[in-house]
């Protein structure tokens, strides 16, 4: 019982992290913050964040596999509709997983390539929080509470949507 809670909650605490960074980096790199550059401080906060997400993440992932609750296999939870168990879902949550990873791992060597290819790769954020909301509430154990589909479903929809907009008009920095 107590890795069903620990798979919950490092889920919703990796999606959290994961909407954070997200619209942190959305007003990083717009003047939104009214300086240009922004502090090194909200870069490492970003960087911070953005960590916390993959090793959450990670440790979800983890957590479903020790977790009696449901038998998944390995190939279960790296290969996306493999699983019998709610194929969709669960293939919405490898992706996600595996577009956070290329994020993460390309964040680390951002020094070591091309400005432009760390960028597009970056872009691929709003993609991983996409496909990790809809695997929150086609998966999630909590998906029928109303403050988690409120949390999950509206306000991080209106949240990510305001940094878009913002960095839509204001352009990147």
């Amino acid at each position: 019982m107590t890795w069903w809670y620990v798979v919950r909650a490092s889920g919703l605490v990796a999606y959290a992290m994961l909407t954070a960074t997200v619209i942190g980096g959305l007003l990083l790199s717009t003047r939104v913050l009214h300086r240009s550059p922004p502090p090194a401080w909200l870069f490492d906060w970003h960087r911070f964040v953005g960590g916390l997400a993959a090793v959450g993440t990670g440790l979800h992932v983890a957590a479903v596999w020790v977790d009696d609750y449901i038998d998944f296999h390995v190939l279960d939870l790296l290969v996306p509709f493999v699983s019998p168990w709610r194929p969709a879902a669960l293939a919405l949550g490898i992706v996600g997983f595996y577009l956070l990873l290329v994020i993460e791992l390309t964040s680390l060597a951002r020094r070591r390539m091309p400005l432009r290819w760390w960028r597009r790769v970056h872009y691929l954020s709003l993609p991983a929080l996409v496909a990790s909301t809809v695997h929150a509430l086609m998966a999630g154990e909590d998906s029928d509470e109303p403050a988690v589909l409120l949390a999950v479903g509206v306000g991080t929809g209106i949240a990510v949507a305001l940094a878009t907009l913002w960095f839509i008009q204001l352009g990147s920095g």
